[in-house]
């Protein structure tokens, strides 16, 4: 099944009914879709996590870095590659059912910009395997409430 773009305008819960928090993720994603189309002119657009493994995989080797396990079931995913002012950029989303979103920026010249970002959907949680590890620091989205996020400098190569 080909990816399908996400609408920022008219935010759809499709792929992700099943998250007990369906309607603030479906306002996250559409709030990092409006970023890509903002910032580099890039349709953000997802697939089922079912369909394409390794970007889940891939995601959970650069968590492994810190030892973290994501306990919640992937729904969906997307990866694009962004030429910006510092280089080439791989950035990898995982969408979690728990309402977790992951994403991996990868600079793929540079070592210099490489981070792993959490994004908790209004109304869940912080999930018990960053909950010692991360503090969340909080932010307006007119598309998905209150967003909070925190991250890591990723150190391995990937």
């Amino acid at each position: 099944m080909p990816a399908t773009p996400v609408d920022f305008v008219n935010v759809s819960t499709a792929g992700l009914e099943s998250s007990p928090v369906a309607d603030a993720l479906a306002g996250l994603r559409a709030n990092e879709a409006r970023y890509f189309k903002n910032k580099y002119d890039i349709t953000f657009a997802t697939q089922p996590a079912a369909e394409r493994p390794e970007l889940v995989d891939y995601v959970a080797r650069v968590l492994a870095e810190r030892d973290i396990t994501i306990a919640s079931e992937p729904l969906e995913v997307t990866e694009m590659m962004v030429d910006a002012a510092e280089g080439r950029i791989r950035w990898t989303y995982v969408f979690y059912r728990s309402g977790l979103a992951i994403n991996v920026l990868y600079t793929v010249d540079d070592a210099k910009k490489r981070a792993v970002g959490f994004k908790l959907s209004m109304g869940m949680d912080v999930p018990a395997e960053l909950a010692d590890k991360f503090k969340f620091a909080r932010q307006k989205s007119k598309l998905a409430g209150e967003i909070r996020g925190s991250y890591f400098v990723v150190k391995g190569e990937y």
